[in-house]
């Protein structure tokens, strides 16, 4: 798994954020991405890892999962 690494100011405000070079190729092939291509690009990515841990944690039954999300 990559780690990221968060970049802030003085006062400990979020400035922005290192990506990993391997994570970058794998995310962005071309040189010259549109912003849009990297924003979708990015959320693919993100997708794809939410998915992945989704798979691995329990399933509920449909009353289990009301019961969750009404709680």
């Amino acid at each position: 798994m990559f780690e990221l690494e968060y970049l802030t100011d003085k006062k400990g405000q979020l400035k922005g954020v290192v990506v990993p070079i391997e994570l970058w190729k794998q995310l962005f092939i071309e040189d010259d991405a549109s912003a849009k291509e990297l924003s979708e690009a990015m959320e693919d990515y993100c997708l794809s890892k939410a998915m992945d841990e989704g798979k691995e944690s329990p399933l509920l039954s449909r009353k289990e999962a009301l019961a969750y999300l009404e709680a």
